[in-house]
């Protein structure tokens, strides 16, 4: 006679209801937004449903995603000038800096973090300027790039960044910015740090939708091996810590979840997992070749994400996630 029958408590939708570990809500999203300088809207081939803004656009959307339920957004520019030093990443004027201005006169409840790099604004599509090795090999100088970084952060933060989010993989970026920050009177804006970011096949999307791919060479010498294991993992993630993150974030997502447990294990700062571009475009095919359901889909995925220790979600399916949520 069989007396353990752990079907009797799932019996119901209310009965798995009742004794869930693992809950979403929409406040537990960040939903990402590319915003442009010209006008109107830019649909992203690659990714279905998502396009490229401009500032009315971009505010419609922030103002959509407060009324779901969302309370934060990560906003990603596209120049209309690029340089070898990505000046127009740290202009007053930029594009990042006058959304920010605008999102958070129309919505000041709204958190808006900043995403903090240069692969966007540069001409040659790295996060930093170039320079010769004594080999003659071009480089990203890491040290000129901290100083482009700091200037980033202050004018982001000035113009109204809630958080700075450093995504450039550059040694010593936290601590360059945190220094910067307090010395321009933003102690109080915190800093949450693409920490274990590995150099994934899974960005393609995003570098079509940013205009960021690289002109030579790749990302592999500043960016994580995806072979390198829990300790460069945690090496990473210790450093940033050491020098002053408030965030720590595991990017991508899906094929790093055990990387994200091990770091949720180990650091007891809060923990966001980025669901990149190429995860997002892997779903989105599969549902309009009639493979997958959307909405059981996509809801699985991020209750992974949270399983694994996230507190937070970087998603491109936040807005559908938090209309799901809500039953619609």
């Amino acid at each position: 006679m069989l007396t353990e029958r752990p079907r009797r408590s799932r019996r119901t939708d209310a009965l798995r209801a009742l004794t869930r570990e693992v809950r979403l809500s929409p406040e537990q999203f960040i939903h990402p937004m590319f915003v442009h300088e010209g006008e109107g809207e830019q649909p992203i081939t690659t990714m279905p449903g998502v396009s490229r803004h401009d500032l009315p656009g971009a505010v419609a959307q922030a103002r959509l995603a407060q009324s779901l339920g969302i309370r934060s957004v990560i906003l990603f520019g596209i120049p209309d000038h690029k340089d070898p030093d990505g000046s127009q990443a740290y202009a007053e004027h930029g594009i990042i800096q006058r959304a920010a201005r605008a999102i958070k006169d129309a919505c000041p409840q709204l958190t808006v973090i900043a995403d903090t790099c240069l692969c966007e604004y540069t001409d040659h599509g790295h996060c930093g300027p170039l320079c010769q090795t004594g080999t003659g090999e071009w480089t990203v100088d890491n040290d000129a790039a901290l100083t482009l970084l700091a200037q980033t952060a202050v004018s982001q933060a000035r113009a109204g960044a809630d958080v700075i989010a450093p995504s450039a993989a550059m040694d010593g970026m936290v601590e360059a910015i945190r220094t910067a920050l307090d010395d321009a009177g933003f102690s109080h804006v915190p800093v949450m740090s693409y920490a274990v970011k590995y150099a994934s096949g899974y960005y393609g999307p995003f570098r079509e939708a940013a205009g960021s791919t690289p002109s030579q060479g790749d990302r592999a010498s500043y960016q994580m091996d995806p072979a390198g294991g829990y300790r460069e993992a945690l090496r990473e993630a210790r450093l940033d810590v050491e020098q002053g993150a408030d965030y720590l974030m595991v990017k991508p997502g899906l094929p790093y979840l055990d990387v994200l447990r091990v770091v949720r294990d180990s650091f007891d700062l809060p923990l966001i997992a980025y669901n990149v571009s190429g995860e997002y475009a892997m779903v989105k095919a599969a549902v309009q070749a009639g493979m997958l359901d959307e909405r059981r889909t996509v809801l699985e995925t991020l209750v992974a994400f949270r399983r694994a220790g996230a507190d937070a979600i970087i998603t491109y399916h936040a807005l559908d996630a938090a209309r799901w949520l809500r039953g619609e």
